[in-house]
């Protein structure tokens, strides 16, 4: 028999999916923490908080498995409760609580008092900006808005989580300046869609004003934008980046597909000519500047014509990063009362050929900088080496600068200049200078 005295009440919260459900475990963790509630990430509790995602079949199966892994736990006596939020739980509720009703309770992604409650924890209003961060200490997300306004037929966000809200400048400001406090250098700028900001609350979009008061942050050195759409893109955002040092030349904008037949039904508002031109004035207006973007391959009726026009295209562009992923057929959005007539092998081929075609394009960027040298971040050291990135890269999903432990000290979370000297696909190598 287990002795519970030994972790009583200890809050165990594990977070599935993207980065934006990672800001929300923060939050949680937060909240709990200043509750003078015990609480880990992803380490050993007899309380456990599942933080879920729902947006396609494979994170589901993920999300569905981790459910089933601690109700097993429960069963076996090995943890007491299980509470499950999320994107899963605002999607299938009902279902969840039908097929699994093991779990203690289920809450949806705006049920963040509830949830607490439930953990005898009281929400508190004041804690605005305050998180209990998981990543390393030099880098945060920063959750500009909520939810999305956009119709793409293909995507289940707003079912889950609702009309794009944005969060006021002043907060985001206080926000900034707590993990600045903390030591953190580097804000990645998240939500569902960074080019609606402001639409809700200044009448106008309002991203570039928002990076004129981060940058003004004292600590903050870097400032990286993730996920805007391309459709109604605020250009004044592009002056910012170009006039200010702190915004990284870096934007993640995800494109999904370039076929005009495909765009138009996956209602994307936008053409192949005016997303190459979108392109071209992005490039014209930063020079240098590193955009990645991300695809989905397989999409109901994508004929063999539609992908050689897509892989074309990705050739012709020369993407400094890219990402594929096979379309998943989404039960309620637009899409879903399309065929899903595309075979999942054939939706598996066309992404490994478009991904080979971009490690090529990677391979051949990357050689580029060798002999160059680049500030870099220094994340973690892994192995014999410490492992860095350059203002053109992104956590977890980028290029990572590898530096030999055996011969150089770095410091994490320090910026360091370094020189390459030699160069792969995905991976560059480099010692201090």
């Amino acid at each position: 028999m287990r002795t519970k005295s030994l972790k009583t009440n200890r809050i165990n919260v594990v977070t599935l999916g993207c980065s934006k459900n990672l800001y929300d475990s923060e939050v949680l963790m937060g909240q709990l923490r200043a509750n003078d509630k015990e609480v880990v990430h992803e380490e050993e509790g007899n309380v456990v908080v599942i933080n879920t995602c729902g947006f396609i079949a494979n994170a589901k199966e993920e999300s569905v498995n981790t459910i089933l892994e601690y109700v097993q736990k429960k069963e076996a006596g090995e943890v007491d409760k299980v509470f499950v939020t999320g994107c899963l739980s605002e999607r299938y509720k009902p279902d969840l609580q039908k097929e699994i009703p093991n779990v203690d309770e289920y809450f949806g992604t705006s049920e963040l008092p509830n949830l607490l409650k439930a953990l005898g924890a009281d929400y508190k209003h004041e804690l605005i900006g305050e998180r209990l961060t998981t990543t390393p200490k030099n880098y945060a997300y920063l959750k500009i808005a909520e939810g999305c306004d956009r119709p793409c037929s293909f995507c289940a966000i707003p079912l889950m989580r609702g009309k794009h809200k944005s969060t006021p400048i002043e907060e985001l400001v206080t926000e900034a300046e707590k993990l600045a406090a903390k030591g953190v250098k580097e804000l990645i700028l998240i939500a569902q869609d960074l080019t609606y900001y402001g639409l809700d609350l200044y009448k106008k979009r309002n991203l570039a004003e928002l990076l004129e008061n981060l940058a003004k942050v004292e600590g903050i050195e870097w400032i990286r934008l993730h996920y805007a759409f391309p459709t109604g893109f605020p250009m004044d955002v592009l002056d910012v980046m170009k006039r200010e040092p702190k915004i990284c030349n870096y934007l993640d904008i995800p494109l999904q597909h370039i076929s005009d037949r495909i765009l138009k039904s996956m209602r994307r508002g936008t053409t192949q000519e005016k997303t190459t031109n979108l392109l071209k004035q992005f490039r014209a207006a930063v020079p240098g500047m590193t955009i990645r973007t991300t695809l989905i391959v397989g999409y109901p009726g994508e004929t063999e014509e539609d992908f050689q026009t897509l892989k074309q295209w990705v050739a012709d562009m020369r993407f400094e990063r890219l990402g594929c992923f096979t379309y998943s057929h989404e039960e309620n959005t637009h899409a879903y009362s399309l065929v899903d007539d595309v075979p999942e092998a054939v939706k598996q081929e066309r992404a490994n050929e478009i991904m080979e075609l971009q490690s090529q394009i990677s391979w051949e960027l990357n050689q580029e900088k060798i002999g160059k040298t680049f500030r870099c971040m220094i994340d973690r050291k892994e192995g014999n080496y410490f492992v860095g990135r350059t203002e053109f890269d992104s956590p977890d999903v980028d290029n990572e600068v590898l530096i030999d432990a055996t011969k150089h000290y770095l410091k994490q979370g320090d910026f360091a200049d370094i020189r390459i000297f030699e160069a792969a696909d995905f991976d560059l190598y480099g010692e201090p200078v």
